[in-house]
């Protein structure tokens, strides 16, 4: 016990010693089912939520063992922000065993990829690829107008195989119309960063936004889980007088998270992820697991849930 305290505390020093090059680092550990239902509100929340995404002219990482799936966050205001590697991912590229999903939620963007740049606007995409030694893809950000700063949100996960970075705009995803307005779950949903949309091919990543529109408040039900994938939402979008209740746990042994606009929560596989607002937002969902099978999940009948 004594060897692996020690060992814990030298991997979290060194993450902190790495944190002033590349931003905040957090890492969270995977866990079984039957411990989380043990968990009282406060420990809920520490494990799951991810309550600081952007801050100004930083970079916020949440390093989850779950797929090992990086929830990132950056806002630069009057500076350009290059992505760094850090610790604990011992690499000397922060895409050297890696895709990136970008969405941006702020105001007009800049991402530039070895030198070339690609403007992004409000609610589009970027995928980039593993680097190789002939594209490292160095990825920079930065704002366009610092009264009006871009916000951009990223996931990333293990990649195998290179493939070709591809900005996507909203006319260009694959738009679906879901939901009723009668179920209080009237939505849309783009699919941004799709292994087969808009030219895009991914290793397991997979990225979209979903907009509830007004007088609906549901998300993503009849509830399910992915066996398979992990997940994660940032809700956003949510009036500062407002909340969203998102649900997690096992289908007979749910557990709530209240969120505030911004915030990201992280979903295992085991566990179910729906939301309720006290009013209409937009979120973003991103993948990572054994497959690219969209439609891969285990439905859960609304009446059965617990």
């Amino acid at each position: 016990m004594k060897k692996l305290t020690i060992i814990l505390f030298s991997v979290l020093c060194t993450a902190s010693a790495f944190a002033q090059q590349a931003g905040n680092v957090e890492v969270r550990w995977s866990h079984h089912p039957q411990d989380a239902k043990e968990y009282d509100t406060e420990r809920l929340r520490k494990e799951f939520l991810i309550e600081k995404v952007f801050s100004a002219n930083e970079v916020n990482w949440t390093y989850t063992m779950y797929d090992r799936f990086l929830i990132g966050g950056c806002m630069p205001i009057d500076k350009t922000i290059t992505l760094e590697p850090f610790e604990p991912l011992k690499v000397k590229t922060l895409l050297e065993n890696r895709e990136l999903g970008i969405i941006n939620i702020g105001g007009p963007g800049v991402v530039t990829i070895d030198g070339k740049d690609y403007d992004l606007s409000y609610n589009e995409g970027m995928y980039v690829g593993r680097s190789t030694e002939e594209q490292p893809n160095k990825v920079s950000l930065r704002s366009k107008d610092q009264k009006n700063p871009a916000k951009f949100y990223m996931n990333s996960a293990i990649a195998h195989q290179s493939f070709p970075t591809k900005r996507v705009t909203l006319k260009e995803a694959n738009n679906i119309k879901a939901g009723s307005l009668a179920e209080s779950n009237d939505r849309v949903i783009h699919q941004l960063i799709i292994n087969g949309v808009a030219g895009v091919r991914t290793c397991q990543l997979q990225m979209g936004v979903t907009e509830l529109q007004t007088g609906s408040v549901w998300n993503t039900m009849p509830a399910h889980t992915h066996l398979r994938r992990m997940e994660t939402y940032l809700y956003y979008q949510v009036p500062q007088d407002q909340m969203v209740c998102h649900f997690m746990g096992e289908p007979q042994e749910t557990r709530s998270i209240w969120m505030k606009n911004e915030q990201a929560v992280i979903s295992p596989q085991w566990s179910i992820h729906c939301a309720a607002g006290t009013s209409n937002y937009t979120f973003i969902w991103g993948m990572a697991g054994e497959n690219l099978d969209y439609g891969d999940m285990q439905k859960v009948v609304t009446t059965d849930l617990k």
